[in-house]
């Protein structure tokens, strides 16, 4: 698979969850596929919504999110989040610019419960870096 999200974005990430550990590379490597999976399932489900609806656009109500936050509040960078975004969905999609918003703000949560969970475990292995074991061992765990 090729991976969409550039990795310094979500190593950005994990840091801010990291506290005094350190970050292995595969585990950004590693958090930036789940995150790509992720926004790829969240956008089948938004683009079916927008089906029901009669529209061919993604929009933020799509994805289920009542308020589009800046663009600039963000991490993760847009342009990656709509390439997600069309991944997996028919071509005849289009992705409005609140719509990539709004996804980038979803992934980037999504990002930031993976990492704090991913330094608990970190933490308990009684290690000084976060590695792709631990962010595996979060979705062995927890999806």
């Amino acid at each position: 698979m090729n991976v969409e999200l550039p990795f310094a974005p979500v190593d950005t990430i994990i840091r801010r969850n990291a506290g005094e550990l350190r970050v292995s590379a595969d585990a950004s490597e590693e958090l930036a596929k789940r995150i790509q999976e992720h926004g790829s399932e969240l956008a089948i489900d938004a683009a079916e919504r927008a089906t029901a609806d009669g529209r061919k656009t993604l929009m933020a109500e799509d994805f289920e999110v009542g308020v589009v936050v800046e663009k600039d509040d963000l991490e993760l960078p847009v342009a990656p989040v709509d390439r997600i975004a069309r991944l997996e969905i028919d071509d005849r999609y289009r992705v409005a610019m609140d719509a990539r918003i709004a996804l980038a703000d979803i992934l980037e949560d999504y990002a930031d419960n993976v990492a704090r969970a991913s330094a608990i475990l970190a933490r308990h292995a009684d290690r000084r870096t976060i590695t792709d074991d631990d962010i595996e061992t979060y979705f062995s765990l927890f999806e």
